[in-house]
């Protein structure tokens, strides 16, 4: 078994999108390589509603598919299919763009005013970039919750993992996506596919994931119920970590616990031409796709 060592470290970026809603991006319209088979992570939401209720009004997607996980507040989209729907908290949409669709996704605010919760953009392989479009709407009551007996707990999106999958299916990658929480001082050695690039995004608490040689992070010692903890001090919420190869992971809870995002999946290796919401594989093919959204032909019939 080989731990994976930490590549990178990336602090979300605050960035404007849509109508004016206020989001960190930890990564996006970069060298996608590093990345592969993902193409943008966003972490969107605030306690204040200014900050999101203009929302993303109608926009065009072809050849990715976009992942939308709603931890707090609520999602109303709709699409020039017709379809439409309201993401509440814990909630799920993977939406497949295939061919091209045009929609919109308009945040709104929980009791006391607050939304929080992701966008991933997973690339599409090239025989698959004009699909048929397709949704995966996923309620938080069906999304598989996994425990071990010190506390952990998993929250599975899509991927096998401790033994349970997934709802979400059908997904060019074969990613793996997982709300996972590791109480205080909890320590946990996680298997990884050793084909697929790994990513953690810490968005609650702190801890920190050991390289293979040497952790990465200040040496502090805390005292948590009565025990002298050793761990490594990561920048906590809001800290996306990059590995390298390997099978395993390994991670260290602070002293308030820790709850991240769990992201892997296997690199498509083939060339990207990208134009915001479009993603192909050439820049002709990426110009036909503008040309078809000027002349109003973007939205293929597949009846």
């Amino acid at each position: 078994m080989t731990l994976r060592p930490i590549a990178q470290t990336m602090i979300g970026q605050p960035t404007i999108e849509g109508a004016g809603v206020k989001l960190d991006r930890l990564f996006g319209f970069g060298d996608s390589s590093l990345t592969d088979p993902f193409l943008l992570m966003d972490h969107f939401g605030s306690d204040n509603p200014a900050d999101f209720q203009k929302g993303f009004p109608w926009h065009p997607h072809r050849g990715i598919e976009t992942i939308t996980y709603v931890l707090d507040g609520e999602v109303e989209h709709q699409d020039s299919l017709g379809n439409t729907g309201v993401l509440g908290a814990g909630s799920v949409q993977w939406m497949t763009a295939g061919s091209g669709i045009m929609h919109q996704e308009m945040p709104r605010g929980n009791a006391a005013g607050a939304m929080h919760g992701f966008q991933l953009w997973a690339n599409l392989p090239a025989h698959l970039k004009m699909t048929d479009p397709r949704y995966q709407d996923i309620g938080a009551a069906d999304l598989p919750i996994e425990g071990e007996e010190d506390g952990s707990t998993a929250k599975i999106i899509t991927g096998e993992f401790w033994g349970k999958t997934g709802p979400v299916d059908g997904v060019a990658a074969n990613p793996l996506i997982v709300d996972i929480s590791i109480p205080a001082g909890r320590h946990k050695v996680i298997p990884v596919d050793t084909r697929a690039n790994a990513m953690a995004y810490v968005f609650a608490g702190s801890g920190s994931f050991a390289n293979a040689s040497a952790p990465v992070g200040i040496q502090v010692e805390k005292e948590f119920n009565g025990q002298e903890l050793s761990f490594q001090d990561l920048t906590g919420e809001r800290t996306l970590v990059r590995f390298d190869a390997g099978d395993e992971i390994s991670v260290q809870a602070g002293p308030e616990g820790m709850r991240f995002l769990l992201i892997t999946g296997r690199p498509i290796r083939e060339p990207v031409a990208w134009h915001g919401p479009i993603v192909m594989n050439s820049k002709a093919e990426l110009m036909q796709a503008i040309k078809e959204l000027r002349q109003g032909t973007f939205i293929k019939d597949t009846r």
